[in-house]
């Protein structure tokens, strides 16, 4: 499954004195998104910081187009782009209930082996999945 989609509702603790959801708790929706398609494709991030392996983001981007406001329900959408020997690319796309975009973005994340803090390759298990998911695709 090459994309995801991710329901979350926008808590007052996450808008600004504007009314507005605070423009940091976007890169959270992004995270949520992304960890919840990692667990529907059968992975654990959690279990696979336990084998040893972290995926920190190296580059982040976002795109404004509308705000989201308190009690909105939010869909995020994560889709994965593309996977090289170390990185994974993921883009990502919120709407609202109404169906609006609201904000897109993009994460690239590196597979770091959490002992020595240096980017590895994915376990051969985890690389096997990323290809079939990016051949099914296409």
């Amino acid at each position: 499954m090459k994309e995801h989609q991710y329901n979350v509702r926008v808590r007052y603790a996450e808008t600004d004195q504007m009314g507005v959801v605070y423009h940091g708790n976007y890169a959270v929706f992004f995270e949520m998104g992304r960890v919840e398609w990692l667990r529907n494709i059968g992975f654990s991030y959690k279990k696979m910081e336990a084998d040893g392996i972290m995926l920190p983001v190296v580059s982040l981007s976002l795109n404004y187009k509308k705000p989201a406001r308190y009690d909105d329900l939010l869909t995020v959408k994560t889709i994965f782009k593309s996977q090289t020997s170390v990185k994974i690319e993921f883009e990502y796309e919120i709407h609202n209930e109404a169906g609006e975009l609201l904000t897109t973005g993009s994460s690239i994340l590196v597979f770091v082996d959490m002992k020595t803090g240096r980017p590895i390759v994915p376990p051969k298990h985890v690389s096997e999945k990323l290809t079939a998911i990016l051949n099914d695709s296409n």
